[in-house]
């Protein structure tokens, strides 16, 4: 039996074909991680921490539940990482009113931008941070809030804005979970 060289070249590009669909199916597994419903706190979604993650395999969230903070507990922080790099951090820290954040705002590079969020905020290219000051029925308190993260794949000019809308809905939640002026 012989094969005609015509059927030999057809069966070599198929086989070609293949390999090439088989490596792009591959690659389409591995470009953007699964990322869990609901993350960090349950505060994000899914599409709100999208642009952020890049691409990868595996996607691993570490840190408590809630952000819920006490004069004991008075530091709350969520990592979410792929492929073992630091993708996203959410952090809240619960302090008196007495002590203060320094925030070194001068050393940021390009400058932060005033964020008009809690009693006091600023927006930077890789981040944002809120401080609130939380008078209710108990002793009084403050809490910072402060998010960041890898903006590889962010859009030149998208991160600021990514950010604002990230730090609204953790303001939010920040304020409910830490029972800031409750």
């Amino acid at each position: 039996m012989s094969i005609r060289p015509s059927a030999l070249v057809s069966m070599t590009a198929a086989w070609a074909a293949l390999t090439v669909l088989t490596g792009c199916s591959e690659a389409a597994e591995t470009a953007a991680p699964k990322l869990p419903e609901r993350t960090c706190f349950g505060v994000f979604s899914r599409s709100d921490l999208g642009p952020l993650v890049g691409k990868g395999e595996e996607v691993k969230e570490s840190g408590p539940a809630d952000m819920q903070l006490t004069a004991l507990r008075r530091t709350s922080t969520c990592s979410v990482d792929v492929d073992g790099r630091s993708r996203f951090l959410a952090s809240a820290t619960r302090q008196p009113l007495e002590q203060s954040f320094f925030w070194n705002a001068q050393l940021i590079k390009p400058p932060a931008d005033p964020l008009p969020l809690g009693d006091k905020g600023i927006v930077y290219d890789t981040g944002a941070r809120v401080l609130l000051v939380c008078k209710g029925s108990g002793e009084p308190f403050q809490v910072e809030l402060a998010i960041s993260g890898s903006i590889d794949q962010v859009e030149k000019g998208g991160s600021r804005p990514l950010f604002t809308q990230l730090m609204k809905k953790f303001v939010e939640a920040g304020r409910q979970q830490t029972k800031c002026g409750i």
